[in-house]
Order: C-alpha cells, then sequence, then structure tokens
C-alpha cells in the first residue's frame, strides 16, 4: 500500500519491522523501488539481503531488478543480473525473458537485445513492443520498422502501443506513404482508438506536411489533451497558417482544464512569426511575461527568431539577456539573426563569446558564422572559423561546405573555394549553388555555365538560387541570348522567379540597350510595387543610351511609389542633362534642394588585425583620420616622383 502511494520510506520502515520476511515481501519493495529511478539502485542492493537470510529470487524478482538497471542505464548491473537470472534457471521464464530484452534495448545493447530476442519462444506482443521500441529509440528505424513488419507476418496482433511506435517512426523520417498504410491497417483493424495512438496519427501527418488531415484528425480526438494542441498549432507552424494556428491558441486559451505550457507558446510564435509582431508576436511575448515562461529557453528562442524576422534586434536582444540557460540552439539563432540582418561584427562577436562559454559548436552555427565572415570580407576570421571547421570534423557537413565556398569566394579567393568544392565527394544542390555563386560573383560566367552542366549531369533539379546566380552571371558578362535562354528554361521547369531573379533580367537587358524588352519585363513582373528598383534600373540605363521618353517614363513609375526618392531625382537630372534639357535639370536640381534630398553615403570598411575600420566619403568623424591623411599624402608624393622619374630624359648614372 505504501509504495503504491509512492511512500517508499514508509514501505522500507514497514519491511524493516516484519519479523518474518519472505520472498514476497522483498519483491514488493524491490519492485517499489525499481519504478523510482532516485531509488533503483537500492532495488539492486536488495539481492544481496535475500541472500544473507537464506531466501532464493524467483522469475518476479529478476524483473523488477532488470527494470531497475533498465532505469539507471546502467548495462554492467543489468549484464551481472543476466548472469544471475542464467545461474538460478530462470532463463525460458517469458517475464524475465521480455525484462531482459527491454534492459539491454534501453541501455543500447542493441546486439544483445537480438541475442535475447532469438531465443524467446513463442514471441509475444511485449516482446516484439520491447525490440521494436529498443530500435526506435536507438535510432535505427528501419530496422525497427522492418521488425514490426516481420510481427504482423508472423499473426502476432500490434496493441494501441505498437501502432503510436511506428506511427512517431515515421513521423521522426518524415514517411508519409509508410504513415498512411499504418493507419489504414488500424483502421480495418477494428483497433481502440486510445489518446497516445490519436496524438501519434496527429503528430504524423502534422509532421509528414498533412496539415489538413492533422486537423481532420484533430477534430475527432474526443477530449484533447496539451500534447494534442501542441501537436496542431506545431503543424500548423510548418506549415505557415499563422491565423489558423493563432485561432486555436486562443481556443485553448479559452478552456479551464488544459493551460498553455512552454511548448504551446513556441509553436504558436513560431506560427506567427512571419505576421506583423505588434498585432501577434508582442501581445504574444506579453502573455509569455504573464505566466512567468519569459526564461525558457524554447520559449526564447521563438522569441528571438519572431523579433528578427520583424527586423527588431533590439527586442531579441533584450529576450536573449534575460535567458541564463542558454542552449547551442538559442545561440545559432543569434548569431544567424545577426548575420541575415548584415550584422555581422556582432554575429562574429557573439560566435567568439559562445566557445568561450563552452558551447559544442556545430553546422549550423559555423554555418552562420562564414556568412557573416562572406559578408564582411573577413579572411582571417573566416580561416580561423574553417579550423576550427575541421578541428571538429563539421568541414565535411554540405552546409559547411556550402559556407566556406561562399566565404572565400567573397574575401576574393576563388582557387580556395574551387579546392573545397572538388574535395566533396558527392555535393548535394546547396553546394553546387555555391560554387556557382563564387563563378558569378568573379564574373566568369562560362565556367558557371559549365558547372550548370554539371548539375544537370548529376541529375539534380535547379532552383531559385541556381537560376539567381546563372542570370546574375549573364548580366555581368552580357551574355544576352544565353540569359533570355536560361529565364525561358526556369519558367518551363516550373521554377517560379523572384524579385532578384526579374532585377537580374532587366539589368541584363537595360545593358545590351534593349529597353523595350526590359519594360516588357518589368510590366510583367508582380513585384514592381514592392520593388521600384525594376524601373530605376531602367532608369540608369537611359541615361546611358540618351533615352529621354522612355526614361521620364520609368522615373514617373518610380515616384509614383516613393515621391521622396532621392536616386530617381539624380537620375533623372542626369538624363535631362544627358540630352542636353538643361531646363530640365535645373528645374530637377530646384526639386532637389526643396526636398532636401541627400543620397546616402556608401560605406567601405577594411580588417586590420582584429579591429574593422569603416568609412565613407568625405569622413573626418574617425579617429584615426589625421593619421590616415598623412599617409595618403605620403603616398601621393611617391606616386608624383614615380612618374616624374619615368618621363625624367636625365640618364640615370
Amino acid at each position: 500500500m505504501y509504495s503504491r502511494c509512492n511512500s517508499l520510506s514508509d514501505a522500507k520502515k514497514v519491511f524493516d519491522k516484519t519479523p518474518q520476511r519472505n520472498v514476497v515481501s522483498y519483491n514488493a519493495l524491490i519492485s517499489a523501488y525499481s519504478r523510482a529511478s532516485d531509488h533503483a539502485s537500492l532495488a539492486l542492493s536488495l539481492i544481496s539481503q535475500m541472500g544473507f537470510e537464506c531466501l532464493r529470487p524467483n522469475g518476479a524478482t529478476f524483473t523488477s531488478l532488470l527494470q531497475a538497471a533498465s532505469l539507471l542505464e546502467d548495462r554492467f548491473i543489468g549484464s551481472l543480473v543476466h548472469a544471475l537470472v542464467v545461474k538460478s534457471g530462470f532463463l525460458d521464464n517469458v517475464c524475465v525473458q521480455t525484462s531482459l530484452l527491454g534492459m539491454y534495448s534501453n541501455c543500447g545493447d542493441l546486439e544483445s537485445a537480438n541475442e535475447v530476442f532469438r531465443y524467446i519462444d513463442g514471441k509475444d506482443v511485449v516482446a516484439w513492443n520491447s525490440i521494436i521500441f529498443g530500435k526506435l529509440k536507438n535510432y535505427k528505424i528501419k530496422e525497427g520498422m522492418a521488425l514490426f513488419l516481420d510481427m504482423v507476418k508472423s499473426g502476432v496482433n500490434p496493441t494501441p502501443f505498437t501502432y503510436s511506435m511506428v506511427l512517431n517512426a515515421c513521423g521522426k523520417v518524415k514517411d508519409f506513404g509508410c504513415g498512411k498504410g499504418i493507419h489504414a491497417r488500424v483502421v480495418v483493424s477494428d483497433i481502440i482508438l486510445d489518446l497516445p495512438l490519436q496524438n501519434a496519427l496527429l503528430d504524423m501527418y502534422c509532421t509528414c506536411g498533412d496539415v489538413e488531415m492533422g486537423l481532420k484528425v484533430f477534430n475527432m480526438i474526443q477530449d484533447p489533451d496539451l500534447v494534442s494542441w501542441n501537436s496542431i498549432i506545431a503543424g500548423l507552424a510548418e506549415h505557415g497558417d499563422g491565423k489558423k494556428a493563432m485561432e486555436l491558441f486562443v481556443e485553448l486559451k479559452g478552456m479551464s482544464f488544459a493551460k498553455p505550457d512552454e511548448y504551446t507558446f513556441a509553436a504558436v510564435i513560431s506560427a506567427t512569426s512571419a505576421l506583423l509582431a505588434t498585432e501577434y508576436g508582442q501581445p504574444l511575448h506579453g502573455q509569455i511575461v504573464r505566466t512567468g515562461l519569459e526564461s525558457s529557453v524554447y520559449v526564447g528562442t521563438a522569441l528571438v527568431s519572431m523579433y528578427f524576422r520583424n527586423s527588431d534586434s533590439d527586442s531579441a536582444q533584450m529576450v536573449f539577456s534575460l535567458i541564463s540557460n542558454k542552449d547551442v540552439v538559442l545561440w545559432t539563432e543569434m548569431i544567424m539573426g545577426y548575420s541575415r540582418m548584415a550584422d555581422g561584427e556582432t554575429a562574429i562577436t557573439l560566435f567568439v563569446e559562445m566557445c568561450q562559454v563552452g558551447h559544442k559548436i556545430d553546422s549550423f552555427v559555423l554555418s552562420g558564422a562564414l556568412s557573416a565572415c562572406a559578408d564582411l570580407a573577413m579572411l582571417k576570421q573566416g580561416e580561423m572559423i574553417h579550423s576550427q571547421a575541421i578541428r571538429t570534423g563539421y568541414d565535411v557537413e554540405m552546409s559547411v561546405c556550402g559556407s566556406l565556398i561562399d566565404m572565400y569566394a567573397k574575401n576574393g579567393n576563388l582557387q580556395a573555394a574551387e579546392s573545397i568544392f572538388y574535395l566533396v565527394s558527392n555535393p548535394d544542390l546547396k553546394c553546387w549553388n555555391a560554387m556557382l555563386g563564387a563563378y558569378s560573383l568573379h564574373g566568369m560566367a562560362e565556367d558557371a555555365l559549365k558547372l550548370f552542366e554539371g548539375i544537370l549531369e548529376h541529375e539534380l533539379k535547379p532552383d531559385q538560387v541556381t537560376f539567381l546566380s546563372l542570370l546574375s552571371a549573364c548580366s555581368h558578362s552580357g551574355l544576352v541570348e544565353r540569359g533570355k535562354f536560361l529565364w525561358n528554361y526556369m519558367k518551363e521547369n516550373g521554377c517560379k522567379a523572384g524579385s532578384k531573379h526579374y532585377s537580374c533580367m532587366v539589368s541584363l537587358l537595360c545593358r545590351a540597350g534593349l529597353m523595350e524588352e526590359a519594360e516588357k519585363i518589368i510590366i510583367e513582373s508582380p513585384y514592381t510595387e514592392e520593388h521600384p528598383e525594376l524601373w530605376r534600373t531602367l532608369l540608369s540605363s537611359c541615361v546611358t543610351y540618351r533615352n529621354l521618353e522612355k526614361g521620364v517614363h520609368a522615373a514617373e513609375q518610380v515616384l509614383l511609389l516613393n515621391p521622396r526618392d532621392s536616386g530617381t531625382h539624380v537620375l533623372l537630372s542626369n538624363l535631362y542633362a544627358a540630352t542636353e534639357r538643361w531646363e530640365g535639370v535645373a528645374k530637377m536640381r530646384r526639386k532637389i534642394r526643396e526636398l532636401t534630398l541627400e543620397k546616402d553615403p556608401g560605406l567601405s570598411w577594411i580588417e586590420d588585425k582584429s579591429s574593422i575600420h569603416v568609412f565613407s566619403s568625405g569622413d573626418q568623424m574617425h579617429p584615426q583620420i589625421d593619421n590616415a591623411q598623412v599617409e595618403l599624402h605620403r603616398l601621393q608624393g611617391n606616386m608624383i616622383r614615380s612618374v616624374a622619374d619615368e618621363f625624367d630624359p636625365t640618364p640615370s648614372i
């Protein structure tokens, strides 16, 4: 009674006061200890005490002892109990065999588990479930699924627990076909659907991307628990249906039996992160603070991701600073977030801090740090991170290889980028795209086109990134006909053109002076209102080719969207000047002064040892401006003397 009420100290007192203990009393206490992780070791000590009292353990004793060893995940202790089982003659006991099977599986010794399973005569559903569970727990998904099929072929009927296990496995490997097949078998077997099995079905459909079927399963659950709600909200998050996820969250909040936990909040924040933070993310953040979950690493990671997607790095940093137990996922989200916002310096600083606090880095964080080095043109830092990738063995990961290729290419070391690419035995599309982008960046269009042929020869399907690099290469090299062919090839093969693809195509046609074709591409683009730079590119080309009529039309389209666009006013002034319309020039300059428009100055930076120096044209605020000007005057003097010496007719002595 005390054992079943989890009062183990009282159970031990009663046991100690029992005048004549027998096997039953020992088994009762051993069984109680074996179910509690903090008392499991005490169960193993009682076997010696039984021997002192000349009591012989039976099958129930060994079953509990093996359960204790399994709970502790102590294979050594489990093997000692196994030896005692053999010595005591209980190896043929079905319950003991099943417990042995479970113990070895839980301890990760699948070879011993297989041996035990092989010698079990008349394997029942418990034995099958134990061996399947052991395979799945130790990530032997294919072997576990094969055993499930063997179980069905042998005539043993799976239980709801069996189906729950294999459905969860289908979800993990995203085997939608197998998952649907198992669901069909559940239906025809007329088995009673308990809540864990319904949750497993729900999770499988949501994880495999069929959220519509997931919603049907969810609506069929009479009394969904919090696991059910979390699964469907997470599924909607993966599917990108933030509004529906929010509706379900509000419905859950109105129920009294289940309160949202950290996983619920993490799921709903992820679901709504693409929506406006002021309407969704920030109110949810307020609820998180009120429930006291702001320090949860799961919730914090989702909040950080949401704020970065809304370009609010300050709020992301605030959330990050409030979490004391930061894991590698949270650090990675911060580094990737700053890297995507083009704040590479902060991304690298965080990467260094992460390494200093002792977190184990992985391929994701290395890729983020390398991307920051690529954007900042920080070759030395990139080389150090490359060394770190080699030491940790992540240099063979495809994502890291792609980031390394990109980093070296953007730092001007194309040879290193090529060396990394050609060392990869079987590159995936992302790796091919990285090398393609490198050739495009360096204006090597022919090499890029040859590499594209390699992608097709390896039977890989080009994606948007592939065609963007190719179109950019053709644009920079003036390969108009190749560019047109790739544009049509892309659309014919079902690859949707994005705003950057249209920008590359317009730029290609404009550089070749094909204004009519460029304008046609702009008109058919669905991104014109969001990206007025398409018209601005046409306007810039009209300045070069002195096409006043089309240039004025392009400028009008930009100014309709943004009447204060400084770049367009300057280009329009240049167009009037190029066509000798001086009245137009004067008019535009007056307008520029009236609007007090200024073009944002371009920035440059240089890496000097451990520092990055940022400067702009006419910059007088840099702390070392005086030293820089002295050095500039010295260099100018040397150049003047060099030119003078080159043309000095006086013969040298």
